[in-house]
């Protein structure tokens, strides 16, 4: 058990864990690209430790690039997506792989979707840490998964609290 600031937090999914189902996501999509030089677009600041380990195990040529969008405040968000850091890399031609840390309402992606796909990808998929199927609001395909939770709050692993504990090596939960 853990506090950030006035909250109790407990382990929810541990490193090793972690680790192992995103190799898992890492292998599949090298099976996947294996005759392409995917690009990852990934999202920060959340998923800047997903991708960094995605990274280290994709076992094909690929591309990284970071954008930076936000909609959260606190613990819940705010329903506008604003973007905060753009996309210089041209992506027109290329097959892109979106790196999120948590597709929970899906308003966020739809958004980040809409505006990559009008620069004319080849293909365009999403890879997710997290997915929150039970607040999702607005669909949206998500290709690779890593885990698929319950509409509880997270943090960790990338994961913050008002801009705190993300440095921790596991995912925690907001405790009961």
């Amino acid at each position: 058990m853990i506090q950030v600031r006035d909250k109790n937090f407990e382990v929810f999914i541990d490193q090793v864990t972690l680790e192992n189902r995103i190799a898992t996501l890492a292998e599949q999509i090298s099976i996947d690209y294996a005759d392409r030089r995917p690009l990852l677009i990934a999202v920060l600041n959340g998923s800047f430790m997903f991708v960094s380990e995605l990274m280290k195990n994709i076992t094909i040529e690929c591309e990284i690039t970071f954008i930076r969008v936000g909609s959260y405040e606190g613990m819940g968000t705010t329903g506008k997506v604003k973007r905060i850091l753009g996309l210089s890399e041209p992506i027109r031609d290329r097959d892109v792989i979106i790196v999120e840390d948590i597709v929970d309402t899906g308003h966020t992606m739809a958004e980040l979707l809409g505006q990559i796909t009008a620069e004319k990808p080849r293909s365009i998929e999403i890879a997710t840490m997290l997915h929150k199927p039970e607040a999702t609001r607005i669909p949206v395909t998500l290709k690779y998964v890593g885990f698929a939770i319950e509409n509880k709050f997270v943090l960790g692993y990338g994961l913050d609290f008002d801009g705190l504990a993300r440095n921790l090596p596991c995912i925690y939960q907001l405790a009961e």
